[in-house]
């Protein structure tokens, strides 16, 4: 199985069909379309050759090589992932049960955000002790971070 190098679905095809006639007529398009398919016959044929004589060239050790595997989507699909997609589903589902265990208590953190909103903030000089200098805050910019 070769995968497609172009994926079309069948309103862009007939708008190329369209654009081909348009473009070179209906008495070329048949020779065109011969041309096009020789060509990419030609090119599947060099491409399984020269799969093959890698292949040879490898040794006997790589019969089974496949140029795909070679992708390092695939790659890591196939040696990486397929390993931890049971840890995935483990800790999807460790957080689905904490998420609702929170989703529970989020009226309560509300209303406590809630009520520390309305109160004014503190100034060093408030908290500072009645013998020391006062501290001084470096200032915090809560976009930087």
């Amino acid at each position: 199985m070769t995968p497609l190098l172009l994926d079309i679905n069948g309103p862009e095809f007939l708008l190329l069909l369209v654009l081909a006639i348009i473009l070179f007529g209906p008495e070329r398009l048949p020779d065109l379309a011969r041309k096009a398919a020789r060509i990419v016959q030609y090119l599947r044929t060099a491409a399984g050759s020269a799969q093959e004589q890698l292949s040879k060239e490898l040794g006997p050790g790589f019969e089974d090589l496949d140029l795909r595997d070679l992708n390092p989507k695939s790659f890591i699909q196939k040696h990486l992932l397929d390993e931890v997609d049971p840890i995935v589903a483990d800790v999807k589902s460790e957080l689905s049960d904490v998420a609702t265990t929170i989703s529970g208590a989020s009226g309560d953190v509300a209303s406590a955000i809630n009520g520390v909103k309305g109160t004014e903030p503190v100034t060093p000089d408030e908290v500072a002790e009645p013998d020391q200098p006062p501290r001084v805050l470096t200032p915090f910019d809560p976009d930087a971070t």
